[in-house]
């Protein structure tokens, strides 16, 4: 029996309500929309409701996912979710939403590799489907991350919103996740962290609380070269040129980063799907919500090759190649 292949059957995706203009962050902090437009590429971002939780979010977005695929939650074997927001410290919200999708007894998880989150669970559903072990899983990635923003930095608060995306695999014979790459490097972490945590305690030496450090000139060098490197394996490892490429669907975290990678591709930005101007980075959430957008939005068709990539702290990295 020929190994299966892991195939997208459907996604779906969720923003909040609520949307955070650049206009309305300048009224806060010392910015602007030209500031940050010029840096990041950003226009506005969607903040969750009070009492709005990742786990909700998340809920939304799978719904609609297994709505698209045309599946039932009792038919799912497996559930990852990608975040760094996750509704309580256990269980895990990965059992929060299987219990609310009615999919009880599967296995669920999350997986924290930052904005990276979405392609681990990816790359770690792909396996489960080509070992013969799961026949349908649910992949989410869901983020609240403005729950752990200090307000008052306007090197952070301008560049992260919430939202969640989500797609359904199923094992089939016909090709679909064609490789997935996953990569970290812990000696980065000074670079981009949060500096609280359960056994660190939840306030720093400073006697600080959540909130998002990063060193965003040196994060920038180092994201825009693990990703070259990251594309070249994948291109590679499936003996492709770079021109066999359709979509690229980015992490969206910056424009300039975004771009970057497009031109290394030579892809022009009109096969790019880009929602970084709308959403913000989304952290984990931020792929599979490009994704949704390029399929319901009807540019992204059956049959083409689409590239995935991502970048967050840890750091971690990688990429999934895929026909959709």
């Amino acid at each position: 029996m020929a190994t299966p292949f892991a195939r997208i059957l459907g996604t779906g995706s969720y923003l909040p309500e609520k949307v955070l203009t650049n206009h309305d962050l300048a009224a806060r902090v010392d910015t602007s929309d030209a500031w940050i437009r010029e840096r990041t590429g950003i226009a506005q971002r969607h903040v969750a409701a009070e009492g709005e939780t990742t786990g909700d979010l998340a809920f939304e977005a799978a719904t609609r996912a297994l709505e698209a695929a045309g599946v039932r939650a009792s038919d799912l074997d497996l559930i990852v979710l990608g975040t760094t927001t996750p509704d309580l410290i256990f269980p895990s919200t990965a059992c929060l939403l299987q219990h609310r999708l009615g999919a009880n007894g599967c296995a669920a998880f999350d997986v924290n590799a930052a904005c990276s989150g979405f392609i681990y669970g990816l790359g770690i559903a792909n396996q489960f489907i080509r070992a013969g072990s799961v026949r349908t899983a649910l992949v989410v990635g869901a983020e609240t991350l403005t729950r752990m923003l200090d307000w008052d930095d306007r090197s952070t608060c301008v560049l992260f919103g919430d939202g969640a995306g989500a797609v359904v695999l199923r094992a089939d014979t016909e090709p679909g996740v064609l490789s997935t790459h996953m990569h970290a490097d812990g000696g980065y972490k000074e670079l981009l962290y949060n500096p609280v945590g359960v056994s660190a305690g939840f306030r720093d030496e400073k006697n600080h609380g959540v909130r998002v450090l990063m060193a965003g000139n040196e994060v920038f060098k180092v994201a825009v070269k693990t990703l070259d490197a990251v594309v070249e394996e994948t291109l590679q490892a499936n003996r492709l040129e770079k021109s066999a490429i359709d979509w690229l669907i980015p992490h969206q975290a910056n424009l300039r980063i975004i771009s970057a990678t497009a031109k290394r591709l030579g892809l022009p930005m009109e096969r790019v799907v880009v929602t970084v101007d709308r959403h913000g980075n989304t952290s984990a959430a931020s792929v599979p919500l490009a994704l949704d957008e390029g399929i319901r939005s009807g540019k992204v068709q059956r049959g083409e090759l689409l590239l995935l990539e991502a970048f967050g702290g840890g750091f971690t990295w990688g990429s999934a190649l895929l026909r959709y």
